[in-house]
């Protein structure tokens, strides 16, 4: 007897309960997204306030300058852009991974947009996004009200205004969110797929891939899926560093063209020598806080050991800060590249889940607008973020 003639209903089509889910667990995480949004725009109101007394244009700091301005460039001509030093240092836009400028791209063709205005549409949308799956992760491991505030201090780290720019921070940290929710979730499929993407988006995206391998190694139940995600979810970075090294002819070309950039992976000595140089020279208080800013890392990192965290998310936080803090490049961009290490943000998230909800509020306002005000300094600043 069908549905229909026993008096039921008839059963939702595949597409339309997918359209449901999707549609109430967005309705769930309403909450996080609007508390995220606030933050976000109080950012950039103090940073248009800023740059109004400045004489500056918002609009080309988060779009049309540092690294955006060679996203730009792959996203309208491609490969092939080097710019040559008056000290003889080389720079060539290999060093970008290319997600970011094919989504550019893509927006200026399909709307009015110019690419660096389709970046910043591309970021907005992808900060959401990633504010979504860490409201899912969060949920899935303290509650919902420990999602929405895990939320709530991603957007409200000190350099947070790096969401709102025409970078691949925002649009990494939403697949690698999402990559590990589904890890989690036991969606191989999603896991793998979504590697591929963080992988084509930026270096760490490594991070990813160990994360979905973990996650793999000690999953319950093992089959296609699973052996699909661990084969996938490599292929994205992977196939960027072999294509970089097919352009430039070596098998270590991306690597080369990192160094030509002054970038690499020195365990961390160029690091430590930074620090040293501060802690003996004028701005000691500098090299102090630095000291503190790594012990606090270690504390966090230690804190999500201490509070379970599931295997893949712990892999995942500690190859970000690993490959953020060995590397040897601009030293001023390290609290950038730890921004997508969300994980050791769950235990404060958990812990203020807690409390009252005014409390939370009168501790993270003032935070919120220290961020904004930290923001808009930084990004005024001569140097890049």
């Amino acid at each position: 007897m069908t549905a229909l003639a026993a008096g039921l209903p008839a059963p939702a089509p595949p597409r339309a309960a997918a359209t449901a889910r999707v549609l109430a667990a967005l309705r769930r995480a309403a909450s996080a997204l609007l508390a995220y949004a606030g933050v976000r725009a109080l950012g950039l109101l103090v940073l248009a306030v800023w740059g109004a007394a400045a004489g500056r244009s918002p609009h080309k700091l988060l779009a049309l300058r540092w690294d955006s301005l060679w996203y730009t460039r792959v996203a309208e001509g491609g490969y092939g852009h080097t710019v040559h030093l008056a000290d003889g240092r080389v720079h060539p836009d290999l060093a970008f991974f290319p997600l970011l400028p094919w989504l550019e791209r893509a927006g200026a063709a399909l709307t009015p947009l110019a690419p660096e205005d389709a970046g910043l549409l591309v970021s907005s949308a992808a900060s959401l996004l990633a504010a979504w799956g860490l409201y899912a992760i969060g949920a899935l491991l303290g509650g919902r009200r420990a999602g929405v505030l895990l939320a709530v201090l991603w957007a409200a780290l000190p350099v947070g205004i790096v969401q709102s720019m025409a970078y691949t921070e925002s649009l990494f940290t939403a697949l690698a969110a999402w990559s590990l929710y589904a890890v989690l979730t036991g969606r191989w499929v999603w896991a793998g797929s979504l590697a591929v993407l963080a992988g084509l988006t930026r270096p760490v995206g490594l991070a990813v891939v160990a994360a979905v391998w973990a996650g793999a190694v000690f999953a319950e139940r093992r089959d296609r899926r699973t052996l699909f995600a661990v084969l996938v979810s490599p292929l994205g970075w992977l196939g960027y560093v072999v294509w970089v090294g097919v352009r430039t002819g070596s098998p270590t070309g991306y690597l080369d063209v990192q160094a030509q950039w002054g970038n690499g992976f020195d365990g961390g000595v160029a690091f430590a020598g930074f620090i040293w140089k501060n802690l003996t020279g004028p701005v000691f208080l500098a090299g102090v806080g630095l000291c503190a800013a790594l012990a606090l890392l270690g504390w966090l990192y230690a804190r999500c050991v201490r509070q379970g965290q599931p295997l893949p998310l712990l892999v995942y936080g500690g190859v970000v800060a690993l490959l953020a803090l060995t590397g040897s490049g601009y030293f001023g961009s390290k609290p950038r590249l730890l921004m997508p290490a969300f994980t050791l943000l769950l235990p404060a998230a958990v812990a203020l889940a807690r409390w009252r909800p005014a409390r939370a509020v009168m501790l993270l306002g003032p935070v919120a607008l220290a961020s904004a005000a930290y923001g808009a300094f930084w990004l005024h600043g001569s140097g890049p973020p």
